[in-house]
């Protein structure tokens, strides 16, 4: 079974097995851990970026771009209802870091599928539970849509969201005080879309917008694109478009501190 499920990953299906078992022959032990680990993806050089601050009310910030002067760009991908396996080859054969924010009700029946996503690279990260528009529900309902979802990517993925998106975008301030609640640290927005897989208002099917109205990518762009048919190919279209604009994918956990759910330390490295 450990054989299959280094197998099953390798050729990237999604794995048969949650943890490592006790009686695994060590080497083979060795080898499951070495697929399945985590991925580490190259940090911002020191000096080069603005570090996303703490709100001064205590809440979560809101951060929707990140001030950096490195060509990158940060892919991150909602909901979770189309399960492409293909999908999980590119991100694992092309190494692309992504951050994947899930609607729970969407691990039901399809949980190894976003285990071997997050064995990818990709960080599960607060969508709710159901998607709704959280700024029209009660304080109760939103703290239970997100408390509940984060309870959910804890007990599948073994590790508590830190970071939640609100579905379309939409907040108000009881949505922040309700995500500190449930131990959410940043509310992370998106400064432009890709369009995919759908129709985007003046872009057209497959269309790609800024939120500014401008055009093209700009450093730290924080890019959204949705689990939809067709991701596999919708993602080799835009990793073409970064490489053809000179820019490169990057890890925004890295471009994150801790104390607001990323990987970064809170202070700062500076140059030298």
């Amino acid at each position: 079974m450990v054989a299959a499920g280094v197998i099953g990953v390798a050729a990237g299906g999604w794995p048969v097995l949650t943890s490592l078992g006790g009686g695994s022959d060590p080497a083979l032990r060795t080898e499951l851990a070495a697929v399945l680990g985590d991925q580490t993806w190259p940090t911002p050089k020191p000096g080069s970026w603005t570090m996303p601050k703490p709100a001064a009310d205590g809440f979560p910030p809101v951060v929707n771009r990140i001030e950096t002067q490195e060509r990158v760009v940060f892919l991150t991908i909602d909901d979770g209802y189309v399960y492409d396996s293909e999908f999980v080859n590119i991100v694992r054969k092309r190494r692309v870091p992504i951050m994947t924010f899930l609607t729970t009700t969407y691990i039901k029946g399809q949980g190894q599928y976003f285990w071997a996503m997050r064995n990818a690279g990709s960080r599960m990260e607060n969508h709710t539970v159901s998607h709704p528009n959280m700024a029209t529900l009660s304080p109760e309902t939103q703290r239970k849509q997100i408390c509940d979802a984060s309870d959910a990517i804890q007990k599948q993925y073994g590790r508590r969201s830190e970071i939640f998106r609100p579905p379309f975008g939409s907040y108000n301030e009881t949505t922040r005080q309700a995500a500190k609640q449930c131990g959410i640290k940043s509310i992370l927005l998106w400064s432009a879309e890709f369009y995919n897989g759908t129709t985007g208002p003046g872009v057209g099917y497959n269309g790609f917008a800024r939120g500014d109205g401008g055009k093209g990518f700009k450093p730290g762009d924080i890019i959204l694109m949705h689990y939809r048919k067709g991701l596999a190919r919708d993602m080799e279209t835009m990793l073409g478009w970064i490489e053809q604009a000179g820019f490169r994918a990057a890890a925004v956990e890295n471009y994150l501190p801790r104390s607001l759910g990323g990987n970064a330390p809170d202070r700062p490295t500076t140059p030298g």
